[in-house]
């Protein structure tokens, strides 16, 4: 049903937990599952420099925290703006349909946290 990416993300999460120097934090709810997504992240001029995520929910949200801020470190922000929930699917191997929400929900989280940063 997962692939060996995400099965990995799940069995050692890349940067999981609160970055306490974080500069940039944001927070999205799947208001109909109940998953929810926190990011942290350090930005310096207009490059991620870090990036720690938090992730309540099915198992599927918690490899998309994982796979989200592997993705984004060390990435301009324009970059990180243009990934889209495919892309993310697509670094995980794929994702069943009724679990595509989980990278719905990480993109919305790196919107906020863009957006909040005015970045």
């Amino acid at each position: 049903m997962y692939s060996e990416i995400l099965k990995d993300h799940l069995a050692r999460p890349r940067h999981a937990g609160e970055m306490k120097d974080a500069n940039v934090r944001a927070e999205q709810t799947n208001p109909v599952c109940g998953d929810r997504l926190s990011l942290f992240m350090r930005v310096a001029g207009n490059r991620i420099e870090a990036a720690s995520f938090l992730a309540y929910g099915c198992a599927p949200t918690l490899a998309c925290g994982s796979a989200l801020v592997e993705m984004i470190e060390g990435m301009t922000v324009e970059d990180a703006a243009r990934i889209k929930r495919e892309d993310l699917m697509r670094a995980l191997g794929g994702l069943p349909n009724r679990k595509q929400h989980a990278a719905a929900l990480a993109i919305e989280t790196l919107r906020a946290a863009l957006e909040a940063a005015h970045l």
